[in-house]
Protein backbone atom coordinates (compact mmCIF):
# COMPACT_ATOMS: atom_id res chain seq x y z
CA UNK A 1 0.00 0.00 0.00
CA UNK A 2 1.20 3.42 -1.40
CA UNK A 3 2.02 6.25 1.57
CA UNK A 4 2.30 9.47 -0.15
CA UNK A 5 4.03 12.74 1.22
CA UNK A 6 3.32 15.81 -0.58
CA UNK A 7 6.09 18.49 0.13
CA UNK A 8 4.37 22.20 -0.27
CA UNK A 9 1.21 21.03 -1.21
CA UNK A 10 -0.64 24.49 -0.48
CA UNK A 11 1.17 25.82 -3.47
CA UNK A 12 -0.56 26.18 -7.08
CA UNK A 13 0.24 22.57 -8.43
CA UNK A 14 0.06 20.80 -4.28
CA UNK A 15 -3.33 21.53 -4.28
CA UNK A 16 -4.58 19.89 -7.30
CA UNK A 17 -2.25 17.18 -7.24
CA UNK A 18 -3.06 16.09 -3.63
CA UNK A 19 -6.69 16.07 -4.39
CA UNK A 20 -5.48 13.93 -7.73
CA UNK A 21 -3.53 11.06 -5.24
CA UNK A 22 -6.18 11.42 -2.67
CA UNK A 23 -8.80 10.29 -5.54
CA UNK A 24 -6.85 7.66 -6.69
CA UNK A 25 -4.86 6.11 -3.27
CA UNK A 26 -7.49 7.40 -0.66
CA UNK A 27 -7.49 10.16 1.50
CA UNK A 28 -5.43 8.26 4.75
CA UNK A 29 -2.55 7.10 2.11
CA UNK A 30 -1.76 11.13 1.50
CA UNK A 31 0.25 13.17 4.03
CA UNK A 32 0.29 16.92 2.78
CA UNK A 33 3.20 19.12 4.02
CA UNK A 34 3.75 23.17 3.79
CA UNK A 35 5.83 25.22 5.71
CA UNK A 36 2.12 27.18 6.52
CA UNK A 37 -1.13 25.70 7.28
CA UNK A 38 -3.71 25.38 4.80
CA UNK A 39 -6.43 27.29 4.30
CA UNK A 40 -8.91 24.81 4.59
CA UNK A 41 -8.37 21.18 6.25
CA UNK A 42 -8.34 18.43 3.45
CA UNK A 43 -7.21 14.89 4.84
CA UNK A 44 -3.81 14.67 6.97
CA UNK A 45 -1.42 17.71 7.77
CA UNK A 46 1.82 18.55 8.68
CA UNK A 47 3.73 21.43 9.09
CA UNK A 48 7.01 20.35 7.36
CA UNK A 49 10.73 23.28 6.31
CA UNK A 50 11.99 20.79 4.00
CA UNK A 51 15.46 22.42 4.83
CA UNK A 52 14.89 20.24 8.10
CA UNK A 53 16.14 16.84 7.52
CA UNK A 54 15.48 15.25 11.02
CA UNK A 55 11.80 16.78 10.82
CA UNK A 56 11.39 15.42 7.25
CA UNK A 57 12.69 11.59 8.50
CA UNK A 58 10.70 11.93 11.53
CA UNK A 59 7.30 12.46 9.08
CA UNK A 60 8.60 9.84 6.68
CA UNK A 61 9.40 7.00 9.53
CA UNK A 62 6.04 7.95 11.23
CA UNK A 63 3.97 7.60 8.47
CA UNK A 64 5.52 4.92 6.80
CA UNK A 65 6.58 7.07 3.47
CA UNK A 66 6.54 5.33 0.09
CA UNK A 67 6.45 7.91 -1.88
CA UNK A 68 7.46 11.83 -1.98
CA UNK A 69 6.11 14.38 -4.35
CA UNK A 70 8.79 17.36 -3.64
CA UNK A 71 6.97 20.59 -5.13
CA UNK A 72 8.71 23.23 -2.18
CA UNK A 73 10.25 25.72 -4.70
CA UNK A 74 10.58 29.52 -4.68
CA UNK A 75 9.74 30.52 -8.47
CA UNK A 76 11.12 32.33 -11.14
CA UNK A 77 10.58 36.14 -10.78
CA UNK A 78 10.54 35.85 -6.61
CA UNK A 79 13.59 33.85 -6.75
CA UNK A 80 15.78 36.58 -8.10
CA UNK A 81 14.51 39.18 -5.17
CA UNK A 82 16.48 36.61 -3.23
CA UNK A 83 19.05 34.36 -4.75
CA UNK A 84 20.81 32.71 -1.83
CA UNK A 85 17.45 31.85 -0.08
CA UNK A 86 16.39 30.76 -3.69
CA UNK A 87 19.00 28.15 -3.81
CA UNK A 88 19.56 27.03 -0.41
CA UNK A 89 15.69 26.11 -0.68
CA UNK A 90 15.55 24.62 -4.41
CA UNK A 91 18.37 22.25 -4.02
CA UNK A 92 19.09 21.94 -0.36
CA UNK A 93 15.19 20.79 0.13
CA UNK A 94 15.51 18.60 -2.85
CA UNK A 95 19.19 17.18 -1.58
CA UNK A 96 16.89 16.25 1.49
CA UNK A 97 14.40 14.66 0.39
CA UNK A 98 16.66 11.99 -2.49
CA UNK A 99 19.30 11.35 0.74
CA UNK A 100 15.48 10.20 2.82
CA UNK A 101 14.87 8.61 0.09
CA UNK A 102 17.67 6.78 -0.68
CA UNK A 103 18.36 5.65 2.96
CA UNK A 104 14.71 4.43 3.34
CA UNK A 105 14.28 3.15 0.01
CA UNK A 106 11.41 4.62 -0.83
CA UNK A 107 9.64 3.54 -4.38
CA UNK A 108 9.59 6.64 -5.62
CA UNK A 109 10.17 9.98 -5.79
CA UNK A 110 8.40 13.08 -7.59
CA UNK A 111 10.42 16.40 -9.03
CA UNK A 112 8.85 19.64 -11.09
CA UNK A 113 10.86 21.13 -13.18
CA UNK A 114 10.81 23.84 -15.50
CA UNK A 115 10.90 25.56 -18.99
CA UNK A 116 13.01 27.55 -16.99
CA UNK A 117 16.09 25.27 -17.81
CA UNK A 118 16.03 26.68 -21.11
CA UNK A 119 18.03 29.73 -22.34
CA UNK A 120 18.70 31.67 -24.93
CA UNK A 121 21.10 29.40 -27.02
CA UNK A 122 17.91 26.85 -26.73
CA UNK A 123 16.47 26.18 -30.16
CA UNK A 124 12.72 26.66 -30.82
CA UNK A 125 10.86 24.54 -30.26
CA UNK A 126 13.10 22.87 -27.55
CA UNK A 127 14.15 19.60 -27.76
CA UNK A 128 14.56 17.22 -25.02
CA UNK A 129 17.75 16.78 -25.04
CA UNK A 130 19.77 20.32 -26.25
CA UNK A 131 22.02 23.34 -24.82
CA UNK A 132 20.83 24.71 -21.71
CA UNK A 133 21.71 28.34 -20.17
CA UNK A 134 19.16 29.03 -17.35
CA UNK A 135 19.25 32.78 -16.44
CA UNK A 136 17.79 32.96 -13.87
CA UNK A 137 18.37 31.55 -10.33
CA UNK A 138 15.09 29.36 -10.37
CA UNK A 139 16.16 27.80 -13.87
CA UNK A 140 19.53 26.61 -12.31
CA UNK A 141 18.43 25.49 -9.47
CA UNK A 142 16.01 23.20 -11.56
CA UNK A 143 18.87 22.46 -13.84
CA UNK A 144 20.99 21.46 -11.15
CA UNK A 145 18.43 19.72 -9.87
CA UNK A 146 17.52 17.67 -12.85
CA UNK A 147 20.87 16.12 -12.91
CA UNK A 148 20.81 15.34 -9.02
CA UNK A 149 17.87 13.32 -9.82
CA UNK A 150 19.73 11.59 -12.50
CA UNK A 151 23.03 10.89 -10.63
CA UNK A 152 20.79 9.37 -7.55
CA UNK A 153 18.84 7.39 -10.05
CA UNK A 154 22.17 6.19 -11.49
CA UNK A 155 24.62 5.40 -8.62
CA UNK A 156 21.92 4.58 -5.46
CA UNK A 157 19.17 3.36 -7.72
CA UNK A 158 16.46 5.93 -6.38
CA UNK A 159 13.69 5.87 -9.12
CA UNK A 160 13.07 9.56 -9.37
CA UNK A 161 11.05 11.07 -12.06
CA UNK A 162 10.38 14.84 -12.87
CA UNK A 163 8.38 16.96 -15.77
CA UNK A 164 8.86 20.17 -17.43
CA UNK A 165 6.27 21.78 -16.84
CA UNK A 166 5.25 24.88 -19.16
CA UNK A 167 3.18 27.80 -17.41
CA UNK A 168 0.24 26.45 -15.60
CA UNK A 169 -3.17 27.81 -15.65
CA UNK A 170 -5.76 27.10 -12.93
CA UNK A 171 -8.53 28.82 -11.34
CA UNK A 172 -8.02 26.74 -8.17
CA UNK A 173 -5.59 28.80 -6.54
CA UNK A 174 -3.35 31.83 -7.12
CA UNK A 175 0.28 31.64 -8.74
CA UNK A 176 2.96 32.49 -6.87
CA UNK A 177 5.70 34.75 -8.13
CA UNK A 178 6.28 33.00 -11.64
CA UNK A 179 7.02 34.64 -15.10
CA UNK A 180 3.85 32.99 -16.66
CA UNK A 181 1.31 34.43 -13.95
CA UNK A 182 -0.65 36.92 -16.46
CA UNK A 183 -2.34 33.80 -17.70
CA UNK A 184 -4.15 33.18 -14.70
CA UNK A 185 -4.82 36.57 -13.27
CA UNK A 186 -6.49 37.73 -17.02
CA UNK A 187 -8.95 35.23 -16.63
CA UNK A 188 -9.90 36.89 -12.93
CA UNK A 189 -9.72 39.95 -14.18
CA UNK A 190 -12.09 38.98 -17.18
CA UNK A 191 -14.93 37.16 -14.79
CA UNK A 192 -14.76 40.04 -12.31
CA UNK A 193 -14.88 42.63 -14.95
CA UNK A 194 -11.87 44.42 -14.87
CA UNK A 195 -9.47 45.67 -16.80
CA UNK A 196 -6.58 43.89 -17.41
CA UNK A 197 -2.64 44.99 -17.28
CA UNK A 198 0.05 42.16 -18.42
CA UNK A 199 3.44 42.71 -17.11
CA UNK A 200 4.68 40.71 -20.66
CA UNK A 201 4.97 42.46 -24.13
CA UNK A 202 1.74 41.60 -26.15
CA UNK A 203 3.99 39.52 -28.80
CA UNK A 204 5.59 37.02 -25.82
CA UNK A 205 4.96 33.54 -26.98
CA UNK A 206 5.43 31.02 -24.18
CA UNK A 207 4.77 27.29 -23.54
CA UNK A 208 1.20 27.00 -21.22
CA UNK A 209 -0.63 23.97 -19.83
CA UNK A 210 -4.30 23.85 -18.25
CA UNK A 211 -3.76 22.10 -14.90
CA UNK A 212 -5.75 19.09 -15.22
CA UNK A 213 -3.39 18.12 -17.74
CA UNK A 214 -0.38 18.79 -15.77
CA UNK A 215 -1.73 16.79 -12.98
CA UNK A 216 -2.64 14.20 -15.39
CA UNK A 217 0.85 14.21 -16.94
CA UNK A 218 1.86 13.73 -13.21
CA UNK A 219 0.39 10.77 -12.54
CA UNK A 220 1.10 9.18 -16.09
CA UNK A 221 4.40 10.00 -15.17
CA UNK A 222 4.94 8.26 -11.97
CA UNK A 223 2.95 5.31 -12.96
CA UNK A 224 4.93 4.43 -16.00
CA UNK A 225 6.80 1.12 -15.96
CA UNK A 226 10.18 2.19 -14.68
CA UNK A 227 12.25 0.42 -17.65
CA UNK A 228 9.78 2.62 -20.17
CA UNK A 229 11.27 5.40 -18.95
CA UNK A 230 14.52 7.12 -20.99
CA UNK A 231 15.62 9.73 -18.57
CA UNK A 232 15.40 10.48 -14.66
CA UNK A 233 15.86 14.43 -15.34
CA UNK A 234 13.19 15.82 -16.87
CA UNK A 235 10.51 15.23 -19.56
CA UNK A 236 9.63 18.16 -22.00
CA UNK A 237 5.78 18.80 -21.40
CA UNK A 238 3.84 20.57 -23.69
CA UNK A 239 -0.03 21.16 -24.26
CA UNK A 240 -0.29 24.53 -26.69
CA UNK A 241 1.92 27.86 -26.70
CA UNK A 242 0.67 31.51 -26.95
CA UNK A 243 1.13 35.42 -26.68
CA UNK A 244 -0.64 37.42 -24.60
CA UNK A 245 -2.27 39.00 -27.35
CA UNK A 246 -3.21 35.92 -28.68
CA UNK A 247 -5.00 34.79 -25.15
CA UNK A 248 -6.29 38.06 -24.81
CA UNK A 249 -8.41 37.65 -28.33
CA UNK A 250 -9.38 34.20 -27.22
CA UNK A 251 -10.78 35.37 -23.71
CA UNK A 252 -12.32 38.37 -25.39
CA UNK A 253 -14.87 36.00 -27.73
CA UNK A 254 -16.47 35.26 -24.37
CA UNK A 255 -16.60 38.67 -22.74
CA UNK A 256 -16.48 41.10 -25.27
CA UNK A 257 -15.91 44.15 -22.49
CA UNK A 258 -12.23 42.90 -21.32
CA UNK A 259 -10.03 45.25 -21.98
CA UNK A 260 -6.39 44.66 -21.68
CA UNK A 261 -3.47 47.18 -21.55
CA UNK A 262 0.34 46.47 -21.19
CA UNK A 263 2.87 47.72 -18.65
CA UNK A 264 5.91 46.05 -19.01
CA UNK A 265 7.58 44.32 -15.85
CA UNK A 266 11.51 44.81 -16.78
CA UNK A 267 12.55 41.40 -14.81
CA UNK A 268 9.64 39.03 -16.47
CA UNK A 269 9.97 40.28 -19.94
CA UNK A 270 14.04 39.29 -19.55
CA UNK A 271 13.17 36.12 -18.19
CA UNK A 272 9.96 35.17 -20.26
CA UNK A 273 12.71 36.42 -23.49
CA UNK A 274 14.96 33.98 -22.37
CA UNK A 275 13.07 30.69 -22.07
CA UNK A 276 12.41 28.99 -25.12
CA UNK A 277 8.77 29.96 -27.08
CA UNK A 278 7.55 26.49 -27.60
CA UNK A 279 8.62 23.14 -26.74
CA UNK A 280 8.93 19.79 -27.99
CA UNK A 281 7.53 16.52 -25.74
CA UNK A 282 8.14 13.89 -28.50
CA UNK A 283 10.50 11.86 -25.92
CA UNK A 284 7.20 11.31 -23.40
CA UNK A 285 4.70 11.04 -25.93
CA UNK A 286 7.40 8.02 -27.12
CA UNK A 287 7.80 6.58 -23.74
CA UNK A 288 5.12 6.71 -21.81
CA UNK A 289 2.40 7.75 -24.25
CA UNK A 290 1.64 11.05 -23.43
CA UNK A 291 -1.22 13.83 -24.97
CA UNK A 292 -2.52 16.49 -23.85
CA UNK A 293 -6.33 17.29 -23.92
CA UNK A 294 -6.72 20.89 -23.74
CA UNK A 295 -5.19 23.88 -25.91
CA UNK A 296 -5.56 27.56 -26.16
CA UNK A 297 -9.40 27.27 -26.70
CA UNK A 298 -10.62 24.45 -24.67
CA UNK A 299 -8.43 26.18 -21.72
CA UNK A 300 -10.18 29.23 -22.15
CA UNK A 301 -13.51 27.91 -21.85
CA UNK A 302 -13.29 25.78 -18.94
CA UNK A 303 -11.71 28.47 -16.90
CA UNK A 304 -14.19 30.85 -17.35
CA UNK A 305 -17.23 28.36 -16.28
CA UNK A 306 -15.10 27.37 -13.29
CA UNK A 307 -14.01 30.83 -11.86
CA UNK A 308 -17.53 32.12 -12.57
CA UNK A 309 -18.22 29.50 -10.42
CA UNK A 310 -15.68 29.94 -7.65
CA UNK A 311 -16.16 33.78 -7.33
CA UNK A 312 -19.50 33.29 -7.50
CA UNK A 313 -19.45 30.82 -4.32
CA UNK A 314 -16.82 33.26 -2.49
CA UNK A 315 -19.39 36.36 -2.36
Amino acid sequence: MEKILIIGANGQLGTELSAALQEKYGQDAVINSDIRSPQEENGIFEMLNVLDIDALSSIVKKYKITQIYHLAAILSAKGEENPIQTWNINMNGLLNVLEIARHEKLNKVYYPSSIAVFGTTTPSPAPQYTSMNPSTIYGISKRAGEQWCEYYFNKYGVDVRSLRYPGLISYKTPPGGGTTDYAVDIFYKAVEGNEFSCFLDSTTRLPMMYMPDAVRATLELMDAPKESLSTHEGYNLNAFDCTPKELYDEIKKHTPNLEISYKIDELRQSIADSWSDSVNDDVARKDWNWKHEYDMESTTKEMLINLKKKLAVEK
